[in-house]
């Protein structure tokens, strides 16, 4: 039997179309070959002849052994979440996934990153033994959870042999942005391709009448076949047809019975696909009374009946009856079928999207309906729900009483998709009409979430500070409060905030709310963060993450600055797979890798805590991220790397300025400054720090004091070394159980004073601790300092704080101390070899970690059984393949298991 595709020449249904083809059939062979996975996009505009193709791609595919997924987006479906990808991968022959995997993942369709992650999980299972195709038609009508699904697993995907194949009109964004992305823009069939298809249809040569009527077409394939069927109806000099209309179209509308033709506009509003039921019900008679109707628009060639739905045959068909509708009799076609809908008991997502083509101000149904709708998608389509809910306050009278009700659910919605200036205007407006006192002081308690977003916080401190004043609510009064805990929190007076967030808390406890209680933890744990009091941020953040789990990563933060590792390492475990907040968690691992002296590591989770947040378009830490890495790259002596993270975080701060985020941004300077030699505006950036955001001395320069202490001396001002060292020592008397702390302090002191026996008091107290490059750093500082007297104990030091480097790949602290190093042993006659640099390309490339995860994959491991083995986020994996990939040049699971057999690196891998 004959590969479908496999001929050469054009054939009907195909003509001018060769070119496509041969690069669609070779990427069918290429994923089935092993080459990894990829994406390709069929491009034009409706009638082109993309679905054709779509179609004629899926036939090779099961050819070649594929299981393929062929799904649709429809217009009028854009609130049912996942419907466009649920339509393909629920029922293949055989379906790609059982309806018990999809009603696990709908089951947490509010938590899109783990959904997703998820789907890929099982779509990789699905593909480890048979390549998959999967195929969506029309995906610019895709909901938004399956446009985001469709945005984020082609990438997550690439190792393994899954082919996507989406059409859709001429914007490409957001599936054309990654690599081993193949875009096919349809262009208009040439003359040639032109005449093939009429002698297709008409047979023999083509007239010239004929092919002047063609040129109507413009190229476009499906409006060239209905002219043609036209004119092989009714000849060729019929009439034109206005506007580029079918002429077929025409002709067969104007043949049908009254009756029929009001069935098919009714079909129209519907959309290309609608059941029988639902056109019987706005038809207003009964369904088996319209067979007469069905069956002549079936002979006519405008309906399919795919034996659930009856589909027009192409969106061009529904479209020329749609546009004979006049536009009032459309707008109240929709409210009709809105309301028969919803009589008949169907999902406010079914009946949504014809009240937003027909809804007017006043309608108190679709108002309703509109927030109902928006309160159901707003957990997995936040973007979509703000739309809603600001639609329904539109349609709200401006004098109604309920504008006020509407009104707080669109700020609501509005803050939860990330729209905080938009909120905060939407709240203003509703402000200045006047509510109520108990209103006015329930619409800022809302808007203080956007506000806390925007960094406003002088402006949440007092629009809280004035609704306190008028609330009566004990509930309301509870959230307040917590509001403004949480706004002191970035104040002078921290001991006036953790009074404000007490009361709050206490506030919270008698109201039973638990909004309320939740604000006045999280106020209470950033206060005592601040504030520097480890274990007070600890007791307040593991309350809120007993009370909700989702703050389990702020627990963990806080548990890592009390150097409790162990207690982190079993909390990290436990999150798991819960649909938590994937970015917060991996942040939190990296800050725990961090703090292990896991370089590398620590890199790649941040590295993956950036692409889960840039994949749900809420950059809300990436100047921390981007600091952290630059940081990094500092220590391993990659300047390039660090000046592309700070120009990074230069671009970010100046688009969203954040007081915590220019802190942060001004200390990263500082370290840069340093490293280039400019030691005088190095310290006037970290003096900077330290006068202008107070609230942050402990928060941000906790970790980095001794690196601070050095700038401060290199640049000559001794003041702000000794304020520096008497931070570290106040701090140090607030957490007499940290060692961290403890032996922090004595660093800086020792470096402030000159003192050896203060370094050597560090040293001791860091070997207790769990942290090893604040034990590596002491170890160096006492080295040189008894060096420096020609104390001989100064070697065992050095070679400490070198071996402590180099295993964490510092390397270029590992190189400065060596240098150290080969002076102390020259005077001993001993001498000290060098770091051999790790190569940028190859297998030698590869981090520790790089290296278990493609043991593993090699192995046959998914991503998954990877990660479960490792004791990571299966996000983590998939960085690390990213990496692994770009490395050794491979493009599949296939070579990178070639390249691990060649090197010989097989064995057992267990997570550390």
């Amino acid at each position: 039997m004959a590969v479908p595709g496999s001929a050469g020449l054009s054939r009907p249904g195909l003509r001018g179309r060769e070119a496509e083809l041969e690069r669609l059939r070779a990427l069918v062979e290429a994923v089935q070959g092993g080459e990894g996975g990829a994406i390709a996009l069929l491009l034009g505009e409706p009638g082109i002849g993309k679905t054709v193709l779509l179609q004629e791609t899926v036939s090779i595919a099961r050819a070649h052994g594929f299981v393929v997924s062929h799904g649709r987006a429809e217009e009028l479906h854009e609130l049912a979440p996942l419907a466009s990808l649920a339509s393909g991968l629920l029922h293949g022959d055989p379906p790609l996934l059982s309806s018990t995997d999809f009603a696990d993942l709908a089951g947490h369709h509010d938590q899109r990153i783990w959904l997703v992650e998820r789907l890929a999980q099982l779509i990789e299972e699905r593909s480890a033994g048979t390549p998959v195709l999967i195929a969506v038609d029309d995906v610019q009508w895709a909901d938004p959870l399956s446009r985001f699904a469709l945005s984020v697993m082609p990438a997550r995907l690439l190792s393994s042999p899954v082919l996507w194949l989406l059409t859709g009109r001429n914007d490409p964004e957001p599936y054309g942005q990654g690599p081993r992305t193949t875009t096919l823009p349809l262009r208009p069939l040439s003359d040639t391709a032109l005449a093939e298809l009429a002698r297709d249809v008409l047979g023999g040569d083509v007239p010239t009448r004929v092919a002047e009527l063609l040129e109507g077409a413009g190229g476009n394939p499906f409006l060239a076949a209905e002219m043609l069927t036209g004119i092989a109806a009714s000849g060729a000099d019929a009439p034109e047809p206005p506007e580029r209309l079918v002429l077929g179209v025409r002709d067969r509308l104007a043949d049908l019975r009254p009756d029929t033709l009001h069935f098919l506009r009714i079909g129209s509003v519907l959309g290309r696909a609608f059941s029988l039921a639902d056109a019987a019900a706005l038809c207003g008679r009964p369904a088996s009374g319209l067979s007469a109707e069905v069956d002549e628009a079936i002979a006519a060639a405008l309906l399919h009946d795919d034996g659930e739905r009856l589909l027009f045959r192409h969106d061009l068909l529904r479209q020329a009856v749609y546009a004979d509708l006049a536009p009032s009799v459309r707008r109240a076609l929709h409210r009709e079928a809105a309301s028969r809908l919803v009589a008949a008991g169907r999902s406010s997502t079914d009946a949504v999207p014809h009240l937003l083509k027909s809804a007017e101000p006043g309608d108190q149904e679709a108002i309703g309906l509109l927030g109902t709708a928006a309160t159901d998608v707003i957990a997995v389509m936040p973007d979509l729900a703000a739309d809603l809910a600001v639609r329904a306050l539109e349609l709200v009278p401006p004098n109604a009483p309920t504008v006020f009700d509407v009104g707080e659910r669109a700020i609501v919605a509005l803050t939860r998709a990330g729209r905080y200036t938009q909120a905060r205007d939407t709240g203003d407006t509703l402000l200045a009409r006047q509510p109520p006192l108990d209103v006015f002081a329930r619409l800022q308690s809302v808007l203080g979430d956007a506000l806390w977003h925007l960094d406003d916080v002088h402006e949440l401190t007092r629009r809280s500070t004035a609704a306190l004043a008028a609330v009566t609510d004990p509930v309301i009064r509870a959230r307040l409060t917590a509001r403004q805990a949480l706004a002191r929190s970035r104040g002078r007076d921290l001991g006036a905030a953790r009074e404000t967030g007490e009361r709050a808390l206490a506030e919270a406890e008698r109201s039973g709310d638990r909004e309320a209680r939740v604000l006045a933890l999280w106020g209470l744990g950033e206060i005592a963060l601040n504030a520097g009091d480890c274990a007070a941020a600890v007791e307040h953040h593991t309350a809120l993450s007993v009370f909700d789990t989702a703050f389990l990563p702020e627990e963990a933060v806080a548990r890592i600055h009390m150097d409790d590792f162990d207690t982190v390492r079993r909390l990290l475990r436990t999150a798991g797979d819960a649909p938590l907040r994937p970015a917060m968690l991996i942040w939190a691992q990296g800050t725990l890798n961090m703090g292990l002296g896991r370089l590398d590591d620590a890199d790649a989770d941040l590295v993956t805590a950036e692409r889960l947040e840039a994949d749900l378009h809420v950059p809300g830490n990436l100047v921390n991220i981007r600091v952290n890495r630059g940081l990094l790259a500092m220590l391993r002596g990659d300047r390039e790397a660090a000046r592309e993270h700070l120009d990074v975080v230069r671009a970010t701060v100046a688009e969203r300025p954040n007081t915590g985020n220019h802190a942060t941004h001004q200390y990263f300077e500082a370290v840069v400054a340093d490293a280039d030699g400019d030691h005088a505006a190095a310290a006037e950036l970290v003096r900077s720090v330290q006068r202008d955001h107070p609230f942050l001395r402990w928060r941000l320069l906790r970790p980095h004091v001794v690196q601070a202490v050095r700038i401060a001396l290199r640049g000559g001002d001794r003041n702000l070394a000794e304020d520096l060292a008497a931070q570290a020592a106040e701090h140090a008397t607030r957490n007499p159980s940290v060692p961290t702390t403890q032996g922090t302090a004595a660093h800086a002191a020792g470096l402030v004073n000159a003192d050896h026996g203060l370094l050597e008091r560090s040293v001791r107290i860091l070997l207790t601790g769990p942290r090893l490059l604040p034990l590596a750093a002491a170890s160096a500082d006492l080295g040189r300092a008894l060096l420096a007297a020609g104390d001989p104990a100064a070697t065992p030091a050095l070679t400490r704080a070198h071996d402590i480097y180099a295993q964490a790949g510092a390397d270029v602290e590992a190189d400065r101390v060596r240098a150290d190093l080969g002076r102390a042993t020259s005077r001993s006659g001993r001498r000290t070899g060098g770091l051999r640099p790790r190569p940028g390309q190859g297998w030698d490339a590869l981090t520790a970690s790089e290296r278990k995860v493609a043991r593993l994959i090699a192995a046959g491991h998914t991503n998954r059984s990877a990660a479960e083995a490792l004791v990571v986020s299966p996000h983590t994996v998939n960085t690390h393949l990213a990496s692994i990939f770009r490395k050794l040049s491979v493009r599949s699971r296939v070579h990178l298991a070639r390249i691990a057999l060649a090197e010989g690196d097989a064995g057992t891998v267990t997570g550390g």
